[in-house]
Parts: C-alpha cells; sequence; structure tokens
C-alpha cells in the first residue's frame, strides 16, 4: 500500500451511478453497452442495408468514396426505428459512433480485396464523414428555441457570407513545464474549446518540487487538425414575415464540406442545434456568463439544383406526362402567355417578352471558356399606371428565384456585394447583393431611372458577363449572377412626350440599353373604346377579389406555372436549327441596314444602338420560344416570332420620338415647345 498517503486526490462517480442499484458504476457500464449495441447496429446497417434487393449501397458508396458518406435518415429509419430516434435526440453522441461504425466498416471491406489472408494486413480504420440527408420539411429559422439545444434539426436558406478556412483541432497535446509529463486533452466539436485541466496528474517524488497551478504548455505539431470553416446564413426572402428583417444564423462546417458552398447558395442544412460562448459577449454583457449564443454545427448539405429552384426539385411521372401533353398542344404558347399576369388587361406583346424572361434562353459555354448569356433583360419604360410595377410584382412571385428593389433604395454596394468586417474575428468577409442572391433567377428593379448614375454602372459586367468582380480590402474574387433583369422606368419628365425626340425621351446612356434584349415603350393611350373596355375590367377585378374559390385556382395554377417553369429550365437546352439561322443573319443584316438608312436621313444616330448583342437577343428569344414546347430545337416559325416581338418592342422604341414623323428644325423645335 506503498503511495497510498502521496498527496494525489481519489473520488467515487456518485454523480455517474445515482441511476444504478448502489453498485459502483452500473449506470456508467449500461451507457457504455447500449453504446456498444448502438455501434453494432450501425455496422451492421452500413453492411446489410439493401440485402433484401441485393444492392447494397452504402458497402458501395463507401468502397468508390471512402471520405464521406451519405445516409438518408428514411434508409435508417426502414432498417431500426430506433436509432432515427437517438440521432435526432442526442445526436452529439450517436454520430460520433457512427462514424466509427463506418471506419470499421470501410477497414473490413478492404481486407476482403483479394490476395490478402485477412489476419496478415489488419488496415487501420479510416476517419469517415457521416453526412446525413432527410425528406422531411424545414424548421422555421424562427421557431428555434432553447428547446432544440443539442437536437437534429432541419433549416433552410441562403447563405449570405463564408469565413476562411481554419484549422481546427480535435484533440491537443499539452506537455507540463515541470515535469515534461504529456497529456492528451480532447477538444468540443464545431465551435467548443477544450478543457484542459488546471493541474498536472505527476506525483512529485521526495525531494523534488511540486508541479504548479496551470503548468500545460500545447504542443502544436503533436496534436491532430480538420479544417474548418464558418458560414452565416440568412431566412429564404419568402419566408420574411411582413415588416420584419430577415434572420440569420451561425453555421459551422467541418472535413469534407469546407469550401463548397459559396454565398449566394441556396440551401437546405441538417445540423445540430449548439451554443457557443461569443468572444466578445463577455465584454458585452458584463456577468452574464450563463448567456450563450446559438449556433448550428452542420451535418449534411442539400444544394439547390443547378436551376435554384425552390421547393421539391424532382418532378413525379404524373407531373412529366402533364408537362409533356401541354407541350404537345399547339396552342402551349398561347396558354402560357395567357397565365402571365392575367389581372392586367392588354399588354399583349408585353406578356410575351415576360413569358420569354421566365423561361429564358440556353447558356453556352464555349471551348475556349467564353460563357455566352442565356438569360433575358427586359425594360419596360413608359407613363404612370400602365402596369409596369405590376408586371415586375408577378414575375417577383411565379419566378422560380426572385429578388425584387427599387432604384431609389439601392446603392452599387447592395446590388452587387459588400465588404464587411466580423466584429469577433476582425476579419473581413463578403456579402452578397440581390444580384448575387438572385443567382439562376431574376432581379426585378423599379424605378430604373431614378438610380444614381454610378450605382447602375455597377450592374454592366452582371447584366453581360453574369459575374461579379469585387477587389476590395484585399478580397480579390468574382462571384457569379446569372441572373435575367426585368427593370421599369419612367421618362425624365414623367410622362412620355410625343413631341420630344428619341433620345430625349430615354434618358439612359447606350451602353446600358444595348444589354436588354427588349425595350418596351409603353403609352397610355387617350382612347374612349379602349378606356371603356379597361375601365370594365378593372372594375370586374375589384368586384371579384374576395371569390376565395377563383383566389384558391389561381394559387393553383401560378404554383403549377412555377413548377413547368423550373422544369422547362433544368431539362430543355435548345439550339438554332439551320434554317432558322440563315433567316436569322439575312434579317439582323437588314435591320442595320434600316438604322443606317434612318440616320442618314435624320442626321442623328438612333437613341438605341442595334449591336450584336440585338442579334444574340433574337437568338435568346427564340430558344426561350422553343422552350416553351420542350422543343430541344429552335425552328423558322420561333424566330419568325422573335423577330416580331423585337420589333414591336426594341426597333419602336428606337424609331419613336417626333423626328420620325417629320424633320424638325431646331427653330421649329423651339416654336413646338414654347
Amino acid at each position: 500500500m506503498s503511495g497510498w498517503d502521496e498527496g494525489a486526490i481519489y473520488y467515487s462517480d456518485q454523480a455517474q451511478s445515482l441511476g444504478g442499484d448502489g453498485s459502483g458504476g452500473t449506470g456508467d457500464s449500461s451507457a457504455s453497452a447500449s453504446h456498444h449495441s448502438v455501434l453494432q447496429k450501425f455496422k451492421e446497417f452500413l453492411r446489410n442495408f439493401g440485402a433484401d434487393k441485393n444492392v447494397f449501397p452504402y458497402r458501395e458508396s463507401l468502397k468508390s468514396n471512402s471520405k464521406y458518406l451519405i445516409v438518408d435518415l428514411e434508409d435508417l429509419h426502414a432498417f431500426d426505428a430506433d436509432l432515427p430516434a437517438k440521432l435526432r435526440s442526442a445526436p452529439a453522441d450517436y454520430l460520433p459512433l457512427f462514424e466509427n461504425a463506418a471506419g470499421q466498416v470501410l477497414a473490413s471491406l478492404k481486407t476482403k480485396e483479394p490476395g490478402n489472408e485477412g489476419q496478415l494486413e489488419e488496415p487501420i480504420p479510416e476517419d469517415v464523414q457521416i453526412l446525413l440527408t432527410s425528406k422531411e420539411d424545414p424548421v422555421s429559422m424562427r421557431s428555434l428555441g432553447a428547446q432544440y439545444i443539442s437536437k437534429l434539426v432541419k433549416v433552410a436558406g441562403i447563405t449570405i457570407a463564408a469565413s476562411r478556412v481554419k484549422a481546427k483541432a480535435t484533440y491537443v497535446i499539452v506537455m507540463c513545464k515541470n515535469c515534461k509529463n504529456v497529456q492528451r486533452v480532447p477538444c468540443r466539436p464545431g465551435l467548443g474549446g477544450a478543457i484542459v485541466p488546471r493541474s498536472c496528474s505527476h506525483i512529485p517524488q521526495p525531494g523534488e518540487e511540486p508541479c504548479p497551478l496551470d503548468p500545460w504548455v500545447v504542443v502544436p505539431e503533436k496534436s491532430k487538425y480538420v479544417d474548418q470553416q464558418t458560414l452565416k446564413l440568412q431566412e429564404n426572402p419568402e419566408d420574411v414575415p411582413t415588416g420584419e428583417l430577415p434572420r440569420n444564423m451561425l453555421l459551422s462546417v467541418d472535413r469534407h464540406l469546407v469550401q463548397t458552398i459559396v454565398p449566394g447558395t441556396r440551401l437546405t442544412i441538417m445540423g445540430i442545434y449548439s451554443i457557443y460562448q461569443a468572444a466578445n459577449s463577455s465584454t458585452s454583457h458584463k456577468g452574464a456568463v450563463a448567456v450563450r449564443q446559438p449556433y448550428i454545427r452542420v451535418v449534411g448539405i442539400e444544394e439547390a439544383n443547378e436551376a435554384n429552384s425552390r421547393g421539391p426539385t424532382d418532378f413525379t411521372q404524373q407531373e412529366i406526362a402533364d408537362f409533356k401533353s401541354f407541350a404537345a398542344n399547339p396552342d402551349a404558347y398561347k396558354n402560357i402567355c395567357s397565365k402571365i399576369a392575367p389581372s392586367i388587361f392588354g399588354h399583349d406583346d408585353v406578356k410575351k417578352a415576360v413569358a420569354c424572361l421566365l423561361f429564358g434562353g440556353s447558356r453556352k459555354n464555349l471551348p475556349d471558356g467564353v460563357k455566352l448569356r442565356g438569360d433575358i433583360n427586359v425594360l419596360l419604360l413608359g407613363d404612370p399606371s400602365t402596369a409596369k410595377s405590376q408586371f415586375l410584382k408577378f414575375v417577383e412571385k411565379t419566378a422560380p428565384v426572385a429578388v425584387y428593389t427599387s432604384g431609389k433604395g439601392s446603392s452599387a454596394a447592395g446590388l452587387t456585394a459588400s465588404v464587411i468586417r466580423d466584429t469577433s474575428s476582425r476579419e473581413f468577409y463578403l456579402e452578397g447583393g440581390a444580384m448575387v442572391l438572385a443567382d439562376g433567377g431574376v432581379v426585378c428593379i423599379d424605378e430604373f431611372d431614378k438610380m444614381r448614375p454610378e450605382d447602375r454602372v455597377a450592374i454592366h459586367e452582371a447584366m453581360e458577363q453574369q459575374t461579379i468582380s469585387i477587389a476590395k480590402a484585399g478580397i480579390t474574387t468574382v462571384l457569379n449572377s446569372r441572373t435575367s433583369v426585368l427593370a421599369a422606368a419612367n421618362p425624365p419628365s414623367g410622362r412620355y412626350d410625343d413631341l420630344k425626340t428619341a433620345q430625349d425621351n430615354i434618358d439612359l446612356q447606350t451602353t446600358i440599353l444595348s444589354r436588354f434584349d427588349l425595350i418596351f415603350i409603353v403609352k397610355d393611350v387617350r382612347n374612349q373604346g379602349q378606356d371603356k373596355i379597361i375601365a370594365s375590367h378593372i372594375i370586374k377585378v375589384h368586384a371579384s377579389a374576395d371569390a376565395s374559390i377563383g383566389d384558391n385556382r389561381s394559387s393553383e395554377e401560378d404554383n403549377w406555372l412555377k413548377r413547368y417553369i423550373q422544369y422547362c429550365r433544368t431539362n430543355v437546352h435548345p439550339r438554332l436549327s439551320e434554317p432558322a439561322t440563315t433567316l436569322l443573319q439575312n434579317n439582323y443584316v437588314n435591320i442595320r441596314q434600316d438604322m443606317r438608312n434612318q440616320a442618314n436621313d435624320t442626321g442623328e444616330s438612333a437613341a438605341i444602338p442595334i449591336t450584336v448583342r440585338q442579334l444574340e437577343a433574337i437568338v435568346r428569344l427564340s430558344e426561350a420560344l422553343a422552350k416553351m414546347k420542350l422543343s430541344h430545337v429552335a425552328t423558322e416559325e420561333n424566330v419568325q416570332e422573335a423577330l416580331r416581338l423585337f420589333k414591336v418592342a426594341t426597333m419602336d422604341a428606337a424609331r419613336s420620338g417626333i423626328n420620325q414623323q417629320i424633320n424638325l428644325t431646331t427653330q421649329m423645335a423651339n416654336e413646338v415647345k414654347w
């Protein structure tokens, strides 16, 4: 019994054995036994799931990719109903067991390679990251409260910021300064730190100096690290209640999920709702020791598909059959246009243009790395009260991804991207603006003419190259903004003035005008017959606004249109046929010749330039018209309709103004103004 009294501290595990029957560590041993049985169940699931169909998906994916494994909770539930319940209630306890089981299964699979005896070379179990997915509905970010702490949650949103990658220790090797005793201290996962003991466990020999308090020094080169990154997830714009600011949540991703997400991506994440002690909270909340900040430790990411669509991306066989039968109808184009803003009377060509904008052309990647945009930009310019903003609101509601912004309330940084300094880490990070958040969708900009010129210049690159380049505060990067732009503007005098030239009415630079595929001049024509029809239509809309049955049907139709647009954008990428290209080429040359003749006659160039961009615009319109009918080839008929739209929109706008009716001298123009 020598050394019994030599200064060491002994304690009993009474707190852990309270659940037992009075015998020492019963609680502890039963917990370890249950953990062992769960580990065996996890191993059995990975090895044998799908045995009834003679398909082993998890074994095969482990063999092909030994770094991480994506596990569906529905499969786990089908195998054993207890395991998902355990994972949901205590993920921090059972997920490491699952990863341990995956490592052991992978090691056992590797021994079965031909030529190995099994016992001769036992491979060391590798670290396998388990990523969970589930088909359940995501929880709202606002409803996450204290009852969800340490539970598994599923949340949807948009990433607005991503930090740099850091190295996070999984365990730290510490060494005593006095006696050189080495100890291994495990670190908590996520944003938690390591709890280092205050004193050294070494028992000093007689005559030896005892170790002081806090004697430890970290030995970084012997510790083990994994990559870690923090993201900021913001609520989806459509989930934010009216008048509220969108909430955001801190996410922590590690290992193979690092650097897979860029700002502006729509995500649905599975994670463990956790808490951490914020670095600056001790200074701001004096004495608030028990207050912790929430964050989510991500254990699975589902990214929205390429079309960045909301809602489920998989279509049922019934839906696909409905879409195909609808597209086979010769009147499919007319039917789609009738579904665009049905509450707005007239404006048939604008509705057709908005339909083309929603479906979009085909994005092309050339062999030399040049990317040609497939998105269509439309400008509505004209009098007040001609339903321009209503079109914008309709598109915001119908497009799979849309952001609505007003010209006066938008700055260059708010539309593109801003560099913000993090308060806790003092490092700069990027936050994407409206053009980045609407990647794969539509940006609706109202009051386009009220924007400051320097802010309008900021979206030039986004409208043609479909990227946003940033070089600020040491951050040099390129963000994607593959968006269509639907803009509404008023002429400088508020109303469209027929006595002015086109240049005076369209007070926008040619650089921005050439980036719009279609430019509509919407006039409020005073015509008694038409006024009567419009008045009766508007009164009818107001009278039948409360009919709940029609309302229900219209919301279903909106949803159907959104799904159809989503399906077309994802699955159909048309190209021009040979005869269509010849027709388009000849027409483009004729249009350029007409504009040249017009400039010679009037003595001044057109307000809207007709350039190669306009040729590409007609190509995109033809592809969008083919896409509406689920056709993979844009025919001559599509090109004819695209040319007609182009002529009634951009060509009419270019030819508008008093100079086209009569040749005014400067003196005559001044007399007219008086």
